[in-house]
């Protein structure tokens, strides 16, 4: 049964440019189709979690992980009554405008930007869902809903002080109302997020040998899952012994977000997705005892995952091909590809457009694609 507060398709603020809607599909299952369909969504099989992308076919990439964390959300989103489709749009959409070689990148992208108005992926997957999709004859982008780009824009929170640039130019164009919360359908999305990248950071360190599964039983949660498992499967092999305690531990923080979150939207009397908006905190949350134990597991996994000594050695590699490309592309424009032709002689002397035309196109690039015009064009 549908919450009173959850997201109404037939209440939905609309697009930027009007369409004849679907006789058959919910604007919000449109919104969903259209990113399925999106080419920057396609890019994500060979864009980075954390690992470069070619190292390994078992590990993560963004667009695994974006499927992740739509099944959570989608789950979460089911049993508080909210509307799935939605849910399932900022989901998918969230890691859009991340760059290759994953927060690597980003973290060089906007130091390159800094002269420019920096890089943010998510002000990025705005952009690339406002602009730079380019395949319907009669918009630029994908035309989402209101709702949806409320969603990518601000499922973390409201936007306050500097916007991103990117976000900024279109938040002129189509107020986001970014100085409130998102519905809680697109607060549903950022807690999956936190959900799915907790657990398979901790099965894909374990799978490349960075930690072991006697370490992480310390952590909280851990421990009491693996406890479980070999009281119900005390012959069962090690890998089979990991995916149990694992799927165990996702369900323990799934379980958590809607019984909290019950609980919260029951305080919080809401009658329409416009309070959830309003209501100046968010709905969708953990108990401060989960969170204290996902803080512990994020800290564990940036010491012995994101900063292991092959991880930051990898990291170097690839900054140093962002940072060989970017300055290349703005000296030499015409090395950009021949339909990016007209920007560029639009753009003219002003750096400023060039320099934010560049921070696209390599912002769009796969971590392979980038590695191969990095040895083509500079060398290995």
């Amino acid at each position: 049964m549908r919450a009173s507060y959850a997201s109404d398709p037939a209440t939905a603020r609309g697009r930027r440019v009007a369409e004849e809607e679907s006789t058959f599909r919910s604007c919000y299952q449109r919104d969903r189709d259209r990113i399925i369909h999106a080419s920057a969504f396609r890019r994500l099989k060979h864009k980075t979690q954390v690992f470069v992308e070619h190292e390994g076919d078992y590990y993560r990439t963004r667009l695994t992980h974006s499927i992740e964390v739509a099944q959570v959300a989608r789950t979460i989103s089911g049993a508080l009554g909210l509307n799935g489709e939605l849910t399932e749009a900022v989901a998918l959409a969230h890691d859009l405008g991340h760059t290759p070689f994953g927060h690597t990148g980003e973290d060089a992208l906007h130091a390159l930007m800094a002269p420019y108005g920096g890089f943010d992926h998510n002000a990025q997957a705005i952009k690339i869902v406002t602009s730079l999709e380019r395949h319907y004859a009669s918009f630029d982008g994908l035309n989402l809903t209101w709702d949806t780009l409320e969603g990518i824009a601000k499922h973390n929170g409201p936007v306050v002080g500097d916007l991103p640039y990117a976000l900024a130019e279109y938040n002129r164009l189509h107020d986001l109302e970014l100085h409130t919360h998102a519905s809680a359908e697109a607060q549903v999305a950022a807690l999956s997020d936190d959900i799915a990248y907790n657990n398979h950071d901790l099965h894909d360190g374990l799978r490349a040998g960075l930690f072991s599964e006697a370490v992480i039983a310390d952590l909280p949660l851990i421990g009491t899952a693996y406890a479980e498992v070999d009281r119900l499967y005390p012959t069962t092999d090690s890998y089979r012994r990991r995916h149990e305690a694992l799927r165990r531990v996702f369900g323990m923080m799934v379980g958590d977000v809607i019984e909290t979150s019950r609980g919260v939207l029951a305080g919080a009397d809401a009658q329409s997705a416009a309070d959830i908006r309003h209501l100046g905190r968010p709905v969708i949350r953990f108990s401060d005892q989960m969170w204290q134990a996902i803080r512990a597991i994020r800290a564990f996994l940036f010491k012995h995952m994101y900063r292991a000594p092959s991880v930051m050695e990898k990291r170097a590699e690839v900054t140093q091909v962002v940072e060989d490309l970017f300055p290349l592309f703005l000296h030499h424009p015409e090395m950009l590809p021949r339909h990016w032709a007209a920007q560029i002689a639009e753009a003219g002397d002003d750096r400023m457009r060039l320099a934010r035309m560049v921070c696209d196109y390599i912002a769009g690039m796969t971590d392979r694609f980038a590695l191969t015009e990095h040895a083509r064009l500079i060398g290995s």
